[in-house]
């Protein structure tokens, strides 16, 4: 089985795969909610605290998930080999598709792995690590402020805030006008005792790793007919778990 931890990509190798688009403690750490409408007080510690991983679902029908098993990709993120079921499911209709507006286009970008990055800061009102979920074009966005305020990282705080709906989230960060004003007591007392670094493997297991079988039921709950990628469910056994054929 692949060990998951490869396909993660962190710092310059996430930056690297972007380019290529175009566009707690310890293990168990989870993703901290990034809902609309929330902010963050945080400190940065490094300039590169992220990694990139390719993650699967279709918005409030299925919850996204990586594949225990990823396939392997153009720098584009098109799967080409080892491919899994829902990069099968992408494929069939993608290689039906005409044009980019089509119905079978539309289709296939339901099932296409998306490329997603994990972004760490250290939580200024928790004393805590964290790290949330990103869109690839949510990172940019994020990337380029810490970019702009880079020398004065370990000069000043920043809101981590995400606004708008779900058709239209802005994720931003924004430095701290007034330290004395707009921070606690609290706050400014773990700015001062923050890390020097974050482990970002702590987060490998943030995402949620999805196996074979798992995959195929969430096709089966999008709606896609797995016979037309040679999959089928088989009768269930006692009451038992459905069986797969492949």
């Amino acid at each position: 089985m692949t060990n998951v931890n490869e396909q993660f990509l962190v710092g310059d190798a996430a930056d690297e795969a972007l380019n290529d688009e175009g566009g707690n403690g310890g293990k168990g750490a989870k993703f901290s909610s990034l809902k609309s409408g929330t902010t963050y007080i945080v400190k940065l510690i490094g300039l590169k605290d992220y990694f990139q991983f390719y993650s699967y679902g279709i918005y409030n029908q299925v919850d996204s998930f990586c594949a225990d098993k990823p396939s392997k990709k153009t720098p584009k993120g098109f799967p080409i080999d080892n491919l899994t079921p829902w990069d099968k499911a992408f494929r069939y209709h993608k290689d039906l598709s005409q044009e980019w507006t089509d119905a079978h286009s539309q289709e296939a970008q339901k099932y296409k792995p998306k490329s997603r990055f994990a972004m760490a800061f250290f939580d200024l009102t928790s004393g805590e690590v964290i790290a949330v979920d990103l869109s690839a074009k949510q990172h940019t966005t994020v990337k380029s402020a810490i970019e702009k305020y880079a020398k004065r990282k370990d000069k000043i705080a920043f809101e981590l805030s995400k606004t708008g709906e779900s058709t239209g989230t802005v994720v931003s960060l924004a430095p701290v006008i007034d330290m004395e004003e707009d921070l606690d007591d609290v706050q400014r007392a773990n700015f001062e005792k923050a890390p020097a670094e974050i482990d970002m493997s702590q987060f490998f297991s943030a995402p949620y790793i999805a196996d074979e079988k798992e995959q195929i039921e969430a096709l089966v709950k999008a709606g896609f007919d797995i016979s037309l990628i040679g999959l089928s469910l088989g009768a269930q056994a006692d009451g038992g778990e459905p069986k797969y054929n492949f």
